[in-house]
């Protein structure tokens, strides 16, 4: 994908302030500090538009960025995917259980998940829950250049067994590093279709 245009648009506190012009959104998840303000801004082509910071959870609310001015990357906040479960909603936020559950534009979710750990219960839930709710997803595996070649390999074979074990999940893991450039242009591959089907349901509004 060609990026032309990046605008920061709102950030918003609650479901009922995301935008719902008919442009596609496209979400991206993960836990703190798991390197997604890096990968925004490595997919967007930008060095800065989403701000990284060294203190977890810096992201609380929902934030939006009109792309192309087609469709919208939302940035969701990064306490963790509880929230999915309504016994535990207050760790993540009811707002963002709310977006995915319910917003009519949403097309896909970018999960994304530190490659040098092991997939924790919070992961498994998430994929869970979206395999039920039929949102389609692509996890996404951070931090490969802290490891070198063949433990990153071990690693990812480690993540596909586990989760395939879990889960009976049969997509594919996507390695994404900015550092290495790599990822990028297989993640807009898979995320475009999508965009493109959502835009096509409806006319869109201006912002």
């Amino acid at each position: 994908m060609h990026i032309k245009t990046v605008e920061f648009v709102k950030s918003a506190a609650e479901f009922s302030q995301a935008p719902a012009d008919g442009r596609p959104q496209l979400a991206i998840a993960g836990r703190s500090n798991v390197g997604k303000s890096t990968l925004i801004n490595y997919l967007l082509g930008r060095r800065s538009l989403a701000r990284t910071s060294a203190k977890p959870g810096h992201t609380r609310l929902l934030n939006f960025f009109l792309v192309n001015d087609t469709f919208y990357l939302v940035d969701l906040p990064g306490y963790g995917y509880a929230a999915v479960n309504r016994q535990t909603q207050g760790q993540w936020g009811p707002m963002v259980h709310d977006y995915l559950e319910n917003h009519a534009d949403l097309c896909a979710l970018l999960l994304l998940m530190d490659l040098r750990r092991e997939p924790g219960a919070e992961e498994v839930q998430l994929l869970a829950w979206l395999g039920e709710a039929g949102l389609p997803f692509f996890p996404v595996l951070t931090k490969i250049d802290k490891l070198k070649p063949q433990a990153r390999a071990k690693k990812m074979a480690l993540w596909r067994k586990q989760l395939r074990e879990k889960e009976e999940f049969t997509g594919d893991l996507i390695p994404v590093s900015a550092h290495l450039k790599k990822g990028r242009d297989e993640l807009w591959h898979k995320v475009e279709p999508l965009l493109q089907a959502v835009a096509d349901e409806e006319p869109m509004e201006e912002v």
